[in-house]
């Protein structure tokens, strides 16, 4: 059974900048997608970035130049580095995996974790 777990949310001010974690447990690297995905109150879900199996990333619009996603395979871990934030960047991030190629669609991801919140101010 997948089970992600994510850490390293918490508070800064605008301009400051966090590393989130996702610990990944019970899934093959070699198939498996993984992306952030973050959900402010009062909106939708909308995906961040992704890294496929492969090595391939896509970032969303609103994050790109400004966030880095990768993965330590070693440690089945997922990271989100983000630089320059903004108040808008609020929100509650979920680390996401699914096997095959993926998508930036919430639909489309099986397994989920329980959520880092970041709030900048």
């Amino acid at each position: 059974q997948v089970q992600l777990v994510e850490s390293g949310g918490g508070s800064v001010q605008a301009g400051g900048s966090l590393r989130l974690s996702c610990r990944a447990s019970g899934y093959t690297a070699s198939t498996y997608c993984m992306a952030w995905f973050r959900q402010a109150p009062g909106k939708e879900r909308e995906g961040v970035a992704r890294i496929e199996s492969d090595g391939s990333i896509s970032y969303a619009e609103s994050v790109k130049g400004r966030s880095t996603i990768s993965k330590d395979n070693a440690k089945n871990t997922l990271y989100l580095q983000m630089n320059s934030l903004k108040p808008e960047d609020t929100a509650l991030y979920y680390c996401a995996g699914g096997n095959g190629y993926c998508n930036m669609r919430p639909s489309w991801y099986p397994n989920w974790g329980q959520g880092t919140q970041v709030t900048v101010s």
